[in-house]
């Protein structure tokens, strides 16, 4: 009898789940990855010539955060994470030679000069700025057409200590100078492959200077006079409602 494996099928950010948000389970190829063997999980994607079977829709990752729980969430996000790093990483980037995968690790590995490449996170610092016992900043990015307004982030630069990634980039974004920065969690985000992680700060100085490219409006909001602001399940929407209900942020 063949055996049959959870599958994390993928096409780019989209994911194979049933009407029910359940996933597939599919014979295991010699091209899937394989993880959390002991139970039988698999993913890959969702090759040219495959027809979506019936019974099954392909959903943005995004939207299954609000579906499925924490947990749910990471093992999708570390499979979609581990496909891509596999899918940039064909080829040796010393030598050129096409690389093989390691029988036990989330390696590829050159056969000619033995090179290891392994899954790289890129760290991303995101931040709720309060002013007084009543007031967050919030930002909407001038690349977002919809009205939902969001936290401070951006990637951890080469040689930054965190804490100096949050001052950085809230100063070139909003022109704002910050005080009294605690870190609260950090959650893995597969866009592509980003670590995304929390802090709270203080307003200290400074007027609100956009940077045009990155950022279309920031305002401080009363807590009871918020715009639209990111959906369930994102660690964003978490920190806002530490902050202004007292909710526990996220283990």
């Amino acid at each position: 009898m063949t055996e049959l494996s959870l599958a994390y099928i993928f096409k780019q950010q989209q994911l194979l789940v049933d009407e029910h948000f359940q996933l597939p389970q599919v014979e295991k190829l010699n091209s899937d990855i394989s993880f959390y063997s002991s139970d039988q999980v698999i993913a890959r994607d969702l090759h040219i010539e495959e027809a979506i079977p019936e019974g099954y829709q392909l959903v943005p990752i995004r939207q299954l955060i609000s579906q499925w729980s924490r947990v749910q969430f990471e093992q999708a996000s570390r499979a979609v994470q581990l496909l891509e790093w596999r899918r940039n990483h064909k080829f040796c980037s010393h030598c050129g030679t096409e690389t093989e995968a390691h029988a036990s690790q989330y390696a590829m590995i050159c056969p000619a000069c033995n090179y290891h490449q392994y899954p790289r996170v890129q760290p991303c610092v995101i931040t709720i700025i309060t002013r007084g016992k009543d007031e967050i900043l919030l930002a909407k990015n001038a690349k977002n057409q919809s009205k939902m307004y969001g936290l401070i982030a951006g990637f951890v630069e080469v040689g930054e200590t965190l804490e100096q990634a949050v001052e950085r980039e809230t100063m070139e974004e909003i022109g704002l100078n910050l005080t009294n920065i605690q870190y609260l969690a950090s959650q893995p985000w597969p866009f592509p492959s980003n670590l995304m992680i929390a802090f709270k700060a203080e307003y200290a100085s400074g007027d609100i200077v956009l940077q045009q490219d990155e950022i279309s409006d920031a305002q401080f909001f009363k807590f009871d006079a918020l715009p639209e602001i990111p959906f369930a399940g994102s660690i964003a929407h978490a920190m806002i409602q530490h902050v202004i209900h007292n909710t526990p942020m996220p283990d």
